[in-house]
Formats: structure tokens, C-alpha cells, sequence
């Protein structure tokens, strides 16, 4: 590590710190409302940035460059089928939730159904939180920083305990972020973040091109295109780490998961300002997770090209920014995959905070705390939870096939569960507090015999689809012979204003239409037939975005109305 990349590293640092405490230090951070979820002032910028930076960390950049390191282009299913479920967000789930007023996604679980549900998941998160997610951000931000700065050889340490000192580190800036910043300060040092991942992020593709054409990114391109062109095909055999029929089945439910019901993701929608402001930045966010690809899966292919003898798939990533970067954008790129760390780690920290201060500290120990009180709770939960991280995340190292597919193998064991009971406690208003237990239980019980147990040889996508319908029947039948009295009432908190944002829906089909163009552009198979479907969805999603475009601004118009009047 030369002077430049200290300095080019340091600054960019210092930079977001500074602009952070700017931007928050008159916020309301003794509040409730303002701790968890930033005084419900967030924009549709901010909550894209926010959004976007809290999914795009090195647990992404490294785990999906490495499955795509090995199984090519197929890997970006993962996020480009993210912008179905925040379509759902956008038009369904989004306006139910901001409709009650709702800090958690456990507060629906617990106005629907009862206390007990409640507590059932905030416990599955919060182990998930600190056993899966925090633990994983930390692990492969410091894989990722070690490998680009060789941090081991600096300091004269082993892999291992670099490995050690490195996530601490990550771990206690994270935590000094999200422990006493809150959500408002998480949310701004992810959108600046943003900014700096998603240049230097387009940056490693673009040199990594250029390494393989041998300075020209052309050539570099013709050569994917030429050799392996295998790895370019987006359709999933059915032997495949992710055959279609997986992506369109369990795919989407893992998607709509994470991305509809999932804490530490939506709460930064939860702390919109309105449903036009959260509308807006959520599709925002599917626009985005579009072009996610060429930052996250497009280096792991060029990565085999380059290095096709790695032996360890997550390295690929690692190996290509050290090798194709430039030293004068090493320390700059380290920085901002430092802020992608910090991003993803401290906005988890925060939901699983809020989680146990609201959920299992104000139902279960003291039902009578103060807001005051809740919070210092929620610091105090922060803090333990970074060191049983911090421990956990060196001994990730030893997952199997990658620590991406590890990650969401072990999540399914709540989440198609969950993701049924809520969807289920939405659209059927009648269906009673003991179908929810029954189909935690059964969903849960079933994913870890199947996977875990019987080792039954079964994609665990697959196996998160069955456990779905069965869940569903089972939800169904509860409600068929054992209804509530009086259906469940979304009654309007009148926290937020819910009017929807009139351009939601033309731009939802347009964002739709261009993922049928990615894929129908991208097959192998079909011939003439797959490409000219590309081009109508092509053409489709122009018409859409036209539209929407021309469509009047109904807000302006109402405000200038009641001027005139």
C-alpha cells in the first residue's frame, strides 16, 4: 500500500463522515420516531440510495462474482428478479404498511395476528441477523479489503487473523454508525456511498475488459463473446446451481422476502415521508437492480477468463480488482467498498436494534418503558450483537459452495414461512392467529428436515417454493373452516400521507418489460423467436416510459389549484 492509496482511502472516508454528521447533527435522535425510523422524512432519492447500499455490499460483490465464476451469467437471476418483488412493494405491500403506521414489519405481524407471532419472528430474525447477516457482511468486506491492500503481508499476519482484525474493525465503525446516528444517518451515508460504489463498481468490469483485450475493452468483450460463450447464456439447465424453473418458483419468494418483509430492508421505505416519496425510490431501486449485473456478475466471468484456476470461487472478485485497478483508484475503490461494508452492516444493526427495543424488550421485559429508555436498550442490543458478529464472521470461511449460496440456503428456514403468513394476512382478511403458528411451525420444521436432516438432494429454492404452497393450503384451510368473527382492518394510522403516486403503475410495467428484454436478449435458446420477443419488450418499454414521462404531475396541479382558489 503506497501514500496514495492511504491518503485516496482516508479521504473519501473522512468525506462521508463529515458530510453524515452535517446532514444529521440537529436531527431528532432522542425519539422513538426519529431514532428508528429518521422522523419519517426520508425522500425517494435517499431511500433508493439507502435501499441499494443496504443489499450491494461484498457479501454480493463477492459471492455473486464467484458463483458466477463458476456458473456464469445465470447468477443474474438474483438481482435482476429483485425488481418483481419491489415492484410488490412499490404498488402492494408499501401502502399497507404505511397506511398503519407501522415501525416494524413485526408490528403488522402483531396487529394481524397476535403477541406470541410477533415474538416468534422478531426471534428468527434476530438470530438470522446475528448469526447470517452481520457475521457475512463482515467476513466478505474483509476478504475483499485484505486481498486488495494484502493486509496480511503488511502487518505480518496470518490470512486468518487478518481476517480477525479486519472485520473488528469494520464492525466497530458500523456499529458507531448505526448505535448512535440512527436510521437519518444511515440513510445519508449510504446515498453518498452509493454514488462512489456505483462509479467504482462500473470501473472493475471496465478494466477487467480492457486486461482481457489487452487495453481495449472491445476486444476484451469479442473474447467473452468467443471463448466460454456458455458462461454468457442466462437460461439455468436443469442440473444447473440455478435452473429456471427455480428462478421463476422459489426465486421470486426468496425475492419478495428480502425485499417486502424483510426488516433491515424495509425499513428505510417504512421511513418515507409519504407513499409518493416511497413509491418513487422504490422503483428507483428496481431501475437499478437492472444494470446490478454488470457490477456484480459480469467480473466473476471475466474473473474465469483471467484466473480460470482460482481455488476458491469467492476470490475471484478480490483477485480481479487487485490485478485490473490502477494503484491511483486502489485506495479510492477501497474506500467505497469500505462504505459498502459499513452500509449493509450498520443498516442490519439498526433494524435488529429496533427489533428487540420494540419487539422482544417492550413486549416481553417492560411494556411500560419510555421512549428513552427503548432506545438506550436498542444502543446496548447494537452493541452486543457487533461482537457476536465480530466472532462469527472468520468462521465463514469454511461455508460450502460459496458464501452467497450458504447465506440464502440458511435463510430459507424463516423466510418462505414467513413471507406466507404475511402475504396470507394481507389478502385474507379472515384467516385466523392459529394458522399463522401452525404454518411457522410446519415451514420451518419441514426446510430443516428436508435440507438439513434427510439431506434430501433437492434445490433449496425448490424446496422454499413446496414449502410456500403447502403453507398456503394449509393458511387457507384454517380460514376456510375456522374464519375470524370480524376480518382484519387496515385502519390509517394518519402517520404518512398515503395518496399513491399516479406514475407508479406505467412505470412498474415499463421496468417489467425491460427485465423480459434482458432475458429474452440473453437466451440461447429459441433462435429468431427469443429475439424478436427482446425487441417488442424493448419497444414495450420505451411506450411505457413515454407514457409515464408525459402523464401530468397530479400533486403540482392540485397545489396550484388550491392557490388559485
Amino acid at each position: 500500500m503506497n501514500y496514495l492509496q492511504v491518503f485516496s482511502f482516508l479521504f473519501f472516508i473522512g468525506l462521508v463522515a463529515v458530510i453524515t454528521y452535517r446532514k444529521t447533527r440537529n436531527d431528532d435522535v432522542q425519539s422513538k420516531t426519529g431514532y428508528f425510523l429518521a422522523n419519517r422524512s426520508l425522500t425517494a432519492p435517499v431511500i433508493a440510495g439507502t435501499l441499494l447500499l443496504t443489499n450491494l455490499s461484498t457479501e454480493q460483490l463477492v459471492g455473486q462474482s464467484g458463483m458466477a465464476y463458476g456458473s456464469g451469467l445465470i447468477v443474474i437471476a438474483w438481482e435482476s428478479i429483485a425488481a418483481i418483488a419491489l415492484i410488490a412493494l412499490a404498488l402492494f405491500f408499501l401502502p399497507k404498511y404505511l397506511k398503519l403506521g407501522i415501525p416494524t414489519i413485526s408490528d403488522f405481524i402483531e396487529q394481524r395476528y397476535d403477541k406470541t407471532t410477533r415474538i416468534i419472528i422478531d426471534v428468527c430474525l434476530l438470530i438470522a441477523t446475528g448469526i447470517c447477516f452481520l457475521p457475512i457482511f463482515l467476513y466478505s468486506g474483509a476478504l475483499g479489503l485484505n486481498t486488495l491492500f494484502n493486509v496480511p503481508a503488511i502487518l505480518g499476519v496470518t490470512d486468518i487473523q487478518a481476517l480477525w482484525i479486519t472485520s473488528t474493525g469494520i464492525g466497530i465503525i458500523g456499529a458507531i454508525y448505526a448505535i448512535f446516528g440512527g436510521l437519518r444517518a444511515v440513510a445519508i451515508s449510504d446515498t453518498i456511498n452509493g454514488v462512489g460504489l456505483f462509479i467504482g463498481g462500473l470501473l472493475i468490469p471496465i478494466f477487467g475488459l480492457a486486461v482481457l483485450g489487452h487495453g481495449y475493452v472491445l476486444d476484451g468483450i469479442l473474447t467473452l463473446t468467443k471463448n466460454h460463450a456458455e458462461k454468457l447464456n442466462v437460461i439455468g439447465s436443469s442440473d444447473s446451481i440455478l435452473p429456471i424453473g427455480s428462478v421463476i418458483t422459489g426465486m421470486v419468494l426468496i425475492n419478495l422476502f428480502y425485499w417486502c418483509t424483510n426488516q433491515g430492508i424495509i425499513q428505510r421505505a417504512l421511513g418515507a415521508k409519504s407513499l409518493v416519496e416511497g413509491q418513487k425510490g422504490v422503483l428507483l431501486t428496481a431501475m437499478f437492480k437492472l444494470f446490478g449485473p454488470i457490477i456484480l456478475v459480469l467480473p466473476g466471468v471475466i474473473a474465469f477468463h483471467l484466473y480460470p484456476n482460482l481455488a476458491n470461487s469467492d476470490l475471484a472478485y478480490p483477485e480481479l480488482v487487485a490485478h485490473v485497478l490502477p494503484p491511483y483508484l486502489s485506495g479510492f475503490f477501497g474506500a467505497v467498498l469500505f462504505g459498502a461494508i459499513l452500509s449493509s452492516f450498520n443498516s442490519f444493526l439498526n433494524s435488529a436494534a429496533t427489533l428487540f427495543s420494540l419487539g422482544i424488550y417492550n413486549r416481553i421485559i417492560d411494556e411500560k418503558a419510555s421512549e428513552a429508555k427503548l432506545i438506550t436498550v436498542g444502543k446496548y442490543f447494537g452493541i452486543i450483537l457487533t461482537l457476536v458478529s465480530i466472532c462469527v464472521a472468520p468462521l465463514i470461511a469454511n461455508a460450502p459452495h460459496g458464501l452467497f449460496q450458504w447465506m440464502k440456503q440458511l435463510n430459507g428456514i424463516y423466510n418462505g414461512p414467513m413471507l406466507t403468513i404475511i402475504i396470507i394476512g394481507i389478502l385474507f382478511r379472515k384467516v385466523p392467529v392459529i394458522a399463522a403458528k401452525v404454518a411457522m411451525g410446519f415451514g420451518i420444521i419441514s426446510y430443516i428436515y428436508v435440507k438439513y436432516i434427510a439431506d434430501i438432494q433437492l434445490s433449496f429454492i425448490y424446496v422454499i417454493a413446496i414449502v410456500f404452497a403447502i403453507n398456503v393450503v394449509i393458511m387457507l384451510a384454517f380460514g376456510y373452516f375456522k374464519p375470524l368473527a370480524k376480518p382484519f382492518e387496515f385502519k390509517h394510522s394518519l402517520e404518512v400521507d398515503i395518496h399513491p403516486w399516479h406514475k407508479a403503475k406505467t412505470y412498474a410495467a415499463a421496468i417489467f418489460c425491460f427485465l423480459l428484454f434482458i432475458y429474452a436478449s440473453l437466451a440461447t435458446f429459441g433462435g429468431y423467436h427469443t429475439k424478436l420477443i427482446a425487441i417488442l419488450c424493448l419497444i414495450a418499454t420505451v411506450v411505457f416510459t413515454v407514457i409515464a414521462y408525459m402523464k401530468k404531475d397530479k400533486t403540482l396541479i392540485e397545489g396550484k389549484q388550491a392557490k388559485v382558489h
